[in-house]
């Protein structure tokens, strides 16, 4: 109950608590400038990742961010320049989840067990569209299906990791995996039957 405080002057102007931050490297006075603007930095992040929780975990990453970059760079207004960094964060995030979706897709058409990646001559739309379709079939999977395919092919994780991480033995991971991909392939032609 009895915390010391120190002395604030009145609210600093941006630029002032930049000045004193560079010269003193107190993270406390990169918080307050921070909490300024945290909320537009939400609000790009859910604009552009469209979760809570994602938009909620990038807020951090670039607080850390901020850490590292606010010292070295030349920074004049920081209102734009942390909503420029927030943009180029998170599409650096979406493209980096586009490549491991694409990878994944050509996994799996590698494993014969789904039929769903196009070849080469098919346009970039297409396979955005399937990787779309993907995503979704993903989403309605059964949730241990989903998360032990999620980390098995999106983060490259081994058996035993997920084993370790999702609490299930080695066995019931590879089935889940093996059931999950089967379901995806079902679900994957459905569609096409249709058609």
């Amino acid at each position: 109950m009895f915390f010391k405080r120190r002395p604030q002057k009145a609210i600093q102007e941006d630029d002032e608590l930049l000045s004193l931050y560079k010269a003193s490297g107190d993270i406390a006075l990169l918080g307050t400038l921070y909490e300024r603007y945290v909320h537009l930095v939400f609000g790009v992040c859910m604009k552009y990742l469209k979760n809570e929780d994602d938009s909620k975990d990038m807020c951090m990453q670039i607080f850390e961010k901020l850490v590292e970059n606010v010292r070295s760079s030349n920074v004049r207004n920081f209102k734009s320049w942390v909503h420029v960094l927030t943009k180029n964060e998170c599409l650096m995030l979406l493209r980096s989840r586009k490549y491991k979706l694409q990878k994944t897709a050509v996994e799996i058409n590698d494993d014969k067990d789904m039929n769903m990646a196009y070849t080469l001559h098919h346009t970039e739309d297409a396979l955005e569209i399937k990787l779309q379709e993907l995503e979704v079939s993903i989403e309605e999977l059964p949730p241990e299906q989903r998360a032990c395919i999620h980390m098995f092919y999106l983060e490259q994780q081994s058996y035993k990791t997920i084993a370790a991480l999702t609490g299930h033995d080695i066995k019931k991971v590879k089935s889940y995996i093996q059931n999950g991909k089967r379901n995806l392939k079902i679900s994957l032609e459905k569609p096409d039957a249709e058609s």
